[in-house]
């Protein structure tokens, strides 16, 4: 293989990694000259492949679909075939992982003709993988496309559906994609909230590119973990209420951390905070988050009000009653 062909595979393999290059980035990693990324990027397009150029400060190059699949010695049905496969292995969560899974399928769909395309798309609509049937239709094209910008560290623009059926557009930075509890999550810091925010995929319509890149932010996976948990969760309830809390909103929000989503100011010195449950015992569990020594108030609704105070009621007198006394237990010269 000569130098030249040794060049150019790896120019293909830089593009195939990101979305948009610089030439320079590009002339920096493969340590040759603009000039000459410039004839690698001609011998590949005679190859085949769609490289889209732009001039300027904020120009670069780009790999698009072209019209016929490029020489990855793959025939039509083997590309296909392939496509469909990642597919199914990213909705069951296998091979290495979501991210692998997803950013394969990303690259493999990034080249493939529009008319393989719609082969992929019309089989995959009527292949359903065991143990997903009552799971949320995500668009594969949405998916496909926050894996892309997720993977680039690009800014995209959401139309967004929440909960209550309100549309909205959301201009973020995707942060990662994950799979739980049978839908799949998008984390992203959300420029117009200047915070965090998870969305359903199943929930997002369109995805926008605006080929602006950003510097990924600090965060752990244990918040990560956490943020995509309370998503999960994050959907209307059979029973729902509020409470009202003497605290601050600053300070609820320092002491309940990220689990303080949904809060509100009721005034300067007390906080309002959405929680809910399948029953009165699942809602309980959210009013133990309710810091000691700190009042609140809640509008529990009835019948689940009454219910939740006669258990209440019960343990109090459980608590104040003597203890029973303790079984009698073998002593060591009782086994003898």
């Amino acid at each position: 293989m000569t130098d030249t062909t040794t060049r150019a595979l790896a120019l293909l393999n830089l593009l195939q990694t990101h979305q948009h290059w610089s030439g320079a980035d590009l002339a920096r990693r493969l340590e040759v000259t603009e000039r000459t990324v410039r004839r690698d990027v001609d011998r590949l397009r005679e190859l085949g492949y769609r490289i889209e150029s732009a001039p300027g400060l904020a120009g670069g190059y780009r790999l698009e679909a072209g019209s016929a699949v490029p020489p990855l010695l793959l025939t039509d049905d083997e590309a296909v075939t392939m496509a469909i496969g990642l597919r199914a292995a990213a909705t069951q969560h296998l091979v290495g992982g979501p991210e692998v899974t997803l950013t394969a399928l990303a690259k493999l769909e990034q080249v493939l003709p529009s008319a393989l395309r719609r082969r992929v798309n019309a089989l995959a609509s009527s292949v359903q993988p065991v143990g997903m049937g009552d799971a949320p239709v995500i668009s594969p094209v949405v998916l496909s496309e926050l894996a892309l910008a997720s993977r680039d560290g690009e800014r995209i623009r959401l139309n967004y559906t929440d909960v209550w059926g309100v549309e909205s557009t959301r201009r973020v930075e995707p942060h990662i994609l994950a799979p739980a509890d049978r839908k799949w999550y998008v984390l992203c810091w959300d420029l117009d909230r200047d915070d965090w925010r998870t969305f359903r995929v199943d929930r997002i319509t369109r995805v926008e590119h605006s080929r602006v890149l950003f510097t990924r932010r600090e965060i752990s996976e244990e918040e990560v973990a956490d943020r995509i948990l309370i998503a999960t969760s994050w959907s209307p309830q059979k029973i729902e209420a509020d409470v009202v809390m003497e605290l601050p909103l600053a300070q609820m929000e320092e002491r309940f951390g990220i689990w303080a989503q949904g809060a509100s100011a009721e005034d300067t010195a007390h906080s309002r905070w959405p929680f809910g449950g399948a029953d009165w015992r699942e809602a309980i569990y959210a009013l133990l988050w309710i810091p000691p020594g700190v009042e609140y108030t809640t509008d529990f609704p009835e019948p689940h009000r009454s219910e939740l105070r006669e258990a209440l009621v019960r343990m109090l007198r459980a608590l104040d009653a003597p203890p029973p006394v303790a079984r009698h237990t073998l002593s060591s010269d009782d086994s003898r």
